[in-house]
């Protein structure tokens, strides 16, 4: 996630390729490139002009990205692995009879079908019997879920008003602190509701019929009455939200309210009763995270009729478990959701989405059988000697840097000294213990998962914190940098080829991996990162000169990125994505050096006409490689905090060693001045 977990990816994109983007060849792939194009005016296609031209979208895809070619192999691997768990007729209670019983329950239609809705009928019969402010009060706060991938984005989308994150606390980074968020919309943020534009229109009119109709097929009542009553309640909230962009402040983010200080800053809410139904009321204190939303929604909990709030916590709970729930609601659930939202005609394969399920509930379950089957310790020393290599080129060029003080410098210095890395797979894994799994009961499963997922993390508030958590599994295409750990997680699925590759040209793994690498160490000191000192505490350690001279910078990098334009009526915030793009640039200077350092004065070898240099470069542009559909890029721009891949690859016009590779000229698209690339590390 963001602002906890700082990842590479812009989007997760577990999908197949087309034949032609499944090579073999070692570094990198020189039948992506489309040679026709100059560089220096576009150099992503470029990079990977011939693949876009040649890739058509399957009906199930939202996108493809280069980083399919690890996904798809990382799926194959799970399915394999969840086909072995449900063979071996493991003893009841073992992570592997709960793998196979799992993905059981999810394959199993006639018996969901069979079912009907009587599963969720007991919660929405709870939901409908609400009477009184009280009543209300309790069951917003048994709606309460922790979510440890909370702050990817600006709202919860499950029955949450609020959301709950526990991590190291922003004060007391020794102990896991309780964070709460804002939350209570559906659509993907505050923009969807607040935007006019013909596009946002259409989605909002097709949003509200879809709302009606999953009413309907619930056998609710009254279902177009109800849906105008739901999307007015979002639309009030959406409202009183936090941009993305806002939500990133660190500085604003830390507001420590005590118990009596909810009732007193946000009343309108029971927020005794709250707490209490939350299992949350033996807390003295909370970190929250947007406080003018928090007295906005607490209000409209008093001021908005309690029938409104029925309806929405109705909704919202048929939209997060339409999964689990007979064919008519899911596919009614995808229709809007795949569909209107990315554009996607059509779901993908049941199998494959029940992989995906089970990989989201058991991820260390399944982890930990894939790291022991595919990632071999030989690996692990490989990758993590490349690792090494980048964290001295970043060491090196923070000792080189003209602009920082001394005792700022030496602050950085010893952050990036205490940076916990861990490659591969974490040293210890999750107990599922206590969590039960029915081979018949999907939607209990997922219930039970939630119920069982809050509990451990509402466990580990004011405990130590352990400094090598991991929030990935070994299987997830990806990589993660913790601020608050002051950590990086580099899990196997990424540390294979495109990406890395011992018997690759050192060209290609350094501007492959090695950019996810230097991205991921970047992170440590990005717009969001800098706020932390290196045991992961907010505190300020530049002094006044050296923070004005990189508010500088990344103001630069900033306005930048808000150039790009994909769309007449949307352009890319260019402040919502400046922490990952800081990494960008940063990672890919940090590994240009790791790169040169490599070669030991060597000459690298040739890949076609090109240079080792030129594989760098190529190499960094086609990891972000993408076919993309408009609405999932609309989307994208929106609510990540990643820029789309487009405008990654165009980092390289900060980089002077591309101008001299490709020699780019003044006259050219991309080029930019000495004195206006971005330098910041």
């Amino acid at each position: 996630m963001h602002l906890t977990t700082k990842t590479l990816l812009a989007l997760t994109l577990a999908l197949p390729l087309s034949a032609s983007a499944q090579t073999t060849s070692r570094g990198i792939d020189l039948s992506r490139i489309d040679s026709a194009v100059r560089p220096g005016d576009d150099f992503y296609l470029f990079a990977n002009g011939n693949w876009i031209a040649h890739t058509e979208l399957p009906a199930d895809r939202a996108a493809l990205s280069t980083f399919n070619i690890l996904a798809d192999r990382s799926n194959k691997r799970v399915a394999a692995l969840i086909e072995q768990a449900a063979k071996s007729n493991a003893a009841p209670g073992t992570d592997t009879r709960r793998i196979a019983d799992l993905y059981h329950s999810y394959m199993d239609e006639a018996t969901i079908e069979a079912h009907g809705l009587a599963p969720i009928k007991p919660h929405l019969d709870a939901i409908a019997a609400i009477k009184t402010p009280q009543q209300l009060a309790h069951a917003l706060g048994l709606s309460l879920r922790a979510d440890v991938d909370a702050l990817n984005n600006t709202n919860f989308h499950t029955a949450n008003i609020f959301g709950l994150w526990v991590a190291p606390g922003f004060n007391d980074p020794d102990h896991y602190a309780p964070y709460l968020l804002q939350g209570g919309l559906q659509l993907p943020n505050r923009d969807y509701y607040l935007a006019d534009t013909p596009h946002m229109k259409e989605v909002r009119a097709k949003y509200q019929a879809h709302i009606a109709k999953m009413f309907s097929l619930a056998g609710l009542s009254e279902p177009e009455a109800r849906a105008t009553r739901v999307l007015a309640l979002e639309h009030a909230i959406a409202e009183k939200h936090v941009s993305l962009a806002e939500s990133e402040d660190i500085h604003k983010a830390n507001n420590v309210w005590t118990v009596a200080d909810f009732s007193a800053k946000a009343p309108g809410l029971d927020w005794p009763e709250f707490f209490r139904a939350a299992s949350l009321d033996k807390q003295t204190s909370f970190i929250v995270w947007q406080p003018s939303a928090f007295t906005a929604e607490a209000a409209l909990v008093q001021s908005e009729s309690i029938d409104a709030w029925k309806d929405l916590l109705t909704f919202h709970m048929l939209e997060a478990y339409g999964t689990t729930l007979p064919k008519a609601i899911a596919d009614e659930r995808f229709a809007f959701v795949g569909t209107t939202l990315t554009g996607v005609s059509q779901q993908r394969p049941r199998d494959i989405r029940g992989i995906t399920f089970v990989n989201g509930l058991l991820g260390d379950a399944v982890g930990q059988l894939y790291a022991k089957q595919y990632f071999s310790p030989e690996a692990k020393a490989q990758a993590q000697a490349l690792v090494a290599n980048l964290l001295v080129a970043f060491h090196q060029r923070l000792e080189n840097l003209s602009w920082m003080a001394p005792a700022t410098k030496a602050e950085a210095i010893k952050k990036l000294g205490t940076l916990q890395v861990s490659v591969g797979y974490p040293d210890h894994w999750r107990s599922y213990a206590g969590y039960e799994v029915k081979p018949d009961d999907i939607f209990g499963n997922l219930w039970r998962s939630n119920i069982f997922e809050t509990r451990y993390e509402i466990s580990r508030i004011g405990q130590p914190v352990d400094r090598k958590e991991w929030t990935m599994e070994p299987q997830t295409v990806n990589a993660v940098n913790l601020p608050l750990h002051n950590a990086l997680n580099f899990p196997a699925a990424i540390l294979e080829p495109p990406f890395f590759d011992p018997k690759a040209p050192a060209a290609a793994n350094y501007g492959a991996i090695g950019t996810v690498i230097g991205h991921e160490i970047s992170h440590t000191f990005d717009s969001e990162g800098a706020a932390f000192d290196s045991q992961g505490r907010v505190r300020n350690w530049w002094t006044p000169e050296d923070f004005a001279h990189f508010k500088t910078a990344t103001e630069a990098l900033a306005a930048q990125y808000d150039a790009y334009k994909p769309f007449p009526d949307v352009s890319v915030n260019g402040h919502q994505t400046l922490g990952e793009n800081i990494a960008d640039v940063a990672g890919l200077a940090a590994a240009y050096d790791a790169y040169h350092t490599s070669l030991k004065g060597s000459a690298p070898p040739a890949a076609g006409s090109y240079n080792g240099d030129q594989q760098f470069f190529i190499a960094f542009g086609q990891n972000w490689g993408l076919k993309i559909r408009d609405n999932a890029l609309r989307q994208q721009i929106l609510t990540d905090p990643h820029a789309p891949g487009m405008y990654r690859a165009a980092t390289v016009r900060n980089i002077d060693g591309w101008y001299t590779s490709f020699d780019v000229k003044p006259n050219e698209k991309l080029y930019l001045a000495p004195n206006d690339r971005v330098r910041i590390w």
